[in-house]
Order: structure tokens, then sequence, then C-alpha cells
């Protein structure tokens, strides 16, 4: 049974940092690409950043570039997203999500993180 399984997610001040950390099971974790989502409250789901588990590429939104940060740890099948610099528009519940847009793309339940002073 595929698993993925967010946290690290809270309140956070503006400028502070975050890590989030998405635990995987269930599925060979070289095999696919690991993204992260995010939703504020009355917004569309926006893309994050994704990590090609398979050769470590990655890929970041323009809106995150030079301030997040992901990566991963094969022995803990763990990937991870480091917020550094964050803002009050970022306040959003964070999903991890399993090969986006192909067949056997899946969710996780996500964690939020409010960005407030």
């Amino acid at each position: 049974e595929v698993q993925l399984v967010e946290s690290g997610g809270g309140l956070v001040q503006p400028g502070g940092s975050l890590r989030l950390s998405c635990a995987a099971s269930g599925f060979t974790f070289g095999d696919y690409a690991i993204a992260w989502f995010r939703q504020a409250p009355g917004k569309e789901r926006e893309g994050v950043s994704v990590l090609w588990t398979s050769d470590g590429g990655t890929y970041y939104a323009d809106s995150v570039k030079g301030r997040f940060t992901i990566s991963s740890n094969r022995a803990k099948r763990t990937v991870y997203l480091q917020m550094n610099s964050l803002r009050p528009e970022e306040t959003a519940v964070y999903y991890c999500v399993k090969s986006i847009g192909l067949p056997g793309e899946f969710w996780g339940q996500g964690t939020q993180v409010t960005v407030s002073s």
C-alpha cells in the first residue's frame, strides 16, 4: 500500500524557516518523482518543487527559487523541503505527491504551514 506522510509544518514568523518531511512507503523509492504542492485557502493547488529520485534532478517554481531546497534521504525513504525566508502569502497546506500527472499518482494528507507574526 502506497503511503506518503508529511510532517514538519507549523507556525513560523515571516522570514523564518521550516523543513517539511515526506516519508514514503509501499513503492520503490528511486523509481518515481516526488513533488511538493501547496494550497492556500480559496486558491488552486500550486506546484512548488519536484525531485526526480532516480537521478537527483530538481525543479522549483519561480516564486521559491533561491529560498526552498528539495532533497532526499534514500535510506530513510524521505523527501525534504527546506523552506527559508518564508512569506505570509505562503501560508498553505503543503502536500507531497508521487507521480504527479501519471498513472499511480498519489497524494499525502498534507501538513499546515502558517506564516504569521
